[in-house]
């Protein structure tokens, strides 16, 4: 897994500035045909990391339409989600989070945009290798009636494998979303 995680990295880094402008814009018109977006949900997306692909449009989107956006900041070995502010500070891994802000548990939440560094068609990912978003939608495994949060990955298309190995902890998605093609 170590190994596979570190190709798909190389892959999603290796992609052109250029690439990355037009994927991104690309991944918003995606995210709009899956998300059905309403007015009054909150909801959870990340700041791009390691080559991870931009999510600037799908803020700006949701930002302009009056959507609570949250985004995830480290609590533990786990995650909380903090309303966008304006004050930052960097996490243990250079991630910016939003300080004095309103924080969310993922179950209050109605959509959680996700990265991930591999996936395959049946919806299952591969993340970084801390746990993090695991160990935080940990109720979705417990049970199975939960509609909320509904869980979308976001990535290029080139993070894509044909079948991956998931464990019990891992935490299956309602979709992934990518500049071209969605998952349901």
């Amino acid at each position: 897994m170590k190994n596979l995680r570190q190709s798909l990295r190389q892959q999603r880094c290796a992609i052109k500035s250029s690439n990355r402008e037009k994927f991104a814009k690309k991944l918003l018109h995606q995210t709009q045909k899956i998300a059905n977006f309403q007015n009054g949900q909150k909801i959870a997306i990340y700041l791009p990391n390691d080559g991870e692909i931009d999510t600037k449009y799908i803020q700006n989107f949701l930002k302009n339409r009056g959507f609570s956006v949250y985004l995830p900041i480290l609590v533990g070995k786990s995650l909380k989600f903090a309303k966008v502010g304006k004050n930052f500070r960097k996490n243990r891994f250079g991630i910016d989070e939003p300080i004095f802000t309103q924080i969310l548990n993922a179950n209050q939440l109605n959509i959680v945009f996700m990265p991930l560094v591999g996936f395959d068609k049946f919806k299952n990912r591969i993340g970084m290798g801390g746990g993090f978003y695991d160990r935080t939608l940990v109720f979705k495994n417990r049970q199975q009636n939960y509609k909320n949060p509904k869980l979308y990955g976001l990535a290029f298309d080139c993070q894509e494998v044909a079948k991956l190995n998931i464990n019990p902890w891992d935490i299956p998605l309602d979709a992934v979303v990518t500049p071209t093609t969605i998952y349901r």
